[in-house]
């Protein structure tokens, strides 16, 4: 049985036999590569530590809207619905990966936080709390935003201040009355501080990395943002000497949507960097140039971004760092291993929609040829719904 097209669309007792592949995770890239697998009648599995398809998305802050306009957010075989110069708020998204997984019939086994990874002589355990599933291949699909990465002097501020980090927050109602610290100066600091600033008093901590050289909207999408969309493609690959020298620097995107003259006409003031906590209190500035302050503030919001944890993972399956060693998504630690959907795993867009999906099109293509005579495989329907039951005609496009 193919099952890429009959399968439980939920959870899954986790037993049965040897799988083709098995994705880690069940977000775009991950679905990416779940149609490409379907295609070429793989028996797979994509397990994902969410209750929905789309939840990545839904959780985070309210007023939340991709940068990419809708023509570069579709799928393999399905276009993003809707005008194709606007921008997707987030929830739209979750709900076009969510059909997209019904409609595909792809098997998506939910609630399935993955927390080991290892192999057995010439596949692959995957385990899940006390469920297991074997499989000749697997794709690490987990993305760059993993773990919210914290100051070690977070901990520190006094228990009276509210201290969420970004992917907690997700509407002003949250806070307590009184002053709001955003701590960084992304893209994620400087729109939760906009967000923030038609209730609360607001200032933003740090100093950003630039803005891009026009102001992001329709017109942008139009004319600008597919130059952009190129270049990230294309031009900024590790197959190019300048790719190579881009990919070897610090992450630092430049204001897309928010820029500090917006800020500074709601009244969000700027302040120095946060440099630690004295008597609870955040502290921003340094002594050596005589400007650190303890601030009086109600609320902090650690814009502060995330870290990669692949500490599930059998340390032989990684590079000396930890990290993954691998050439174009193909890991070169460890046979039939694939790396999916992470920051410039490629190019400088392979974290995006478009460039996740070009890579799911090369790592399926560049799988071992299947074993052909696989074990059949079950999936529990006890606590799953079926995709054929459950899937809508009129949404089929």
């Amino acid at each position: 049985m193919n099952i890429g097209q009959d399968s439980g669309f939920g959870q899954d007792s986790g037993f049965g036999g040897m799988l083709d592949t098995v994705v880690i995770g069940g977000g775009q890239a991950g679905l990416a590569m779940g149609y490409h697998l379907a295609r070429k009648g793989r028996t797979f599995l994509i397990l994902d530590a969410h209750q929905r398809v789309g939840d990545a998305w839904r959780t985070r802050w309210d007023s939340l809207r991709l940068f990419t306009p809708a023509k570069y957010d579709g799928l393999p075989g399905r276009p993003f619905p809707g005008d194709r110069l606007a921008f997707p708020h987030k929830d739209e998204l979750a709900d076009f990966l969510e059909d997209y997984a019904r409609d595909f019939e792809l098997p998506v086994i939910l609630g399935a936080r993955v927390d080991g990874l290892w192999r057995e002589d010439s596949h692959y355990v995957i385990r899940a709390g006390e469920r297991r599933w074997e499989a000749r291949n697997v794709v690490v699909a987990t993305g760059g935003c993993q773990d919210p990465k914290f100051p070690a002097f977070a901990a520190q501020l006094d228990p009276s201040i509210v201290s969420l980090h970004s992917t907690a927050y997700r509407n002003p109602s949250q806070l307590q009355p009184g002053r709001v610290l955003v701590v960084g100066v992304g893209n994620s600091g400087a729109e939760i501080a906009l967000d923030i600033s038609h209730s609360h008093e607001v200032l933003l901590a740090g100093k950003p990395n630039g803005e891009i050289p026009f102001r992001h909207g329709r017109t942008a999408a139009r004319y600008f943002l597919p130059i952009i969309r190129f270049v990230g493609l294309h031009v900024l690959t590790r197959n190019t000497p300048i790719g190579r020298k881009v990919a070897a620097m610090p992450i630092h995107a430049p204001l897309i949507r928010t820029r500090l003259r917006d800020l500074e006409a709601v009244g969000v003031q700027s302040v120095h960097r946060v440099t630690g906590v004295r008597e609870g209190k955040p502290v921003v500035g340094g002594v050596a140039d005589d400007t650190a302050e303890a601030l009086d503030v109600a609320n902090v919001i650690w814009c502060t971004g995330y870290r990669e944890n692949f500490e599930w993972m059998d340390k032989s399956l990684l590079g000396d760092d930890g990290q993954p060693s691998q050439r174009r998504g193909i890991s070169t630690s460890a046979p039939g291993l694939f790396f999916l959907g992470q920051e410039f795993l490629y190019a400088a867009t392979s974290a995006t929609l478009p460039g996740a999906c070009r890579d799911a099109q090369y790592l399926a293509a560049h799988l071992p040829a299947p074993v052909s005579a696989q074990a059949p495989v079950s999936t529990s329907n006890d606590s799953a719904r079926s995709i054929r039951q459950s899937r809508r005609p009129s949404e089929v496009r």
